[in-house]
């Protein structure tokens, strides 16, 4: 499994991409769309939340479990992906393609604080044994 590099991740498996405008995009990765299997249903923050980093945002359903999506960052959803309303399964065939919202983020630099892929890989192979 490959972790893209350009990310960053947190310890309950969302992916975080900086955009150039400072804004960040937020989805779900690889490891954790494969652990729940196929998904049915994604239920985004609205626009225009105010979220506390580590705050509980967003639901992803697949046919085995519900899991929620943690915030990775404090700040103000700008966006939430509304092609997931009706292809949920989009996160399955490609979890770095299919964010699910995007956050002006209060503080950048928090961004900076999260897990870079190597660390986040050693989280996974961890949590394996």
């Amino acid at each position: 499994m490959s972790n893209p590099g350009n990310l960053k991740y947190t310890a309950s498996h969302e992916w975080v991409k900086t955009e150039v405008d400072g804004t960040i995009t937020i989805g779900i990765t690889q490891h954790a769309q494969e652990l729940l299997g196929d998904m049915v249903f994604v239920e985004a923050p609205a626009v225009g939340r105010k979220l506390k980093a580590k705050e509980e945002c967003a639901v992803v359903e697949s046919v085995k479990a519900a899991a929620d999506v943690y915030a990775p960052v404090s700040g103000e959803v700008i966006a939430a992906n509304s092609e997931l309303d009706s292809a949920p399964e989009r996160i399955n065939s490609d979890p770095y393609a299919a964010w699910i919202f995007k956050i002006k983020p209060d503080n950048l630099a928090d961004v900076a604080a999260l897990l870079d892929a190597a660390v986040y890989q050693a989280l996974v192979d961890s949590e394996a044994h």
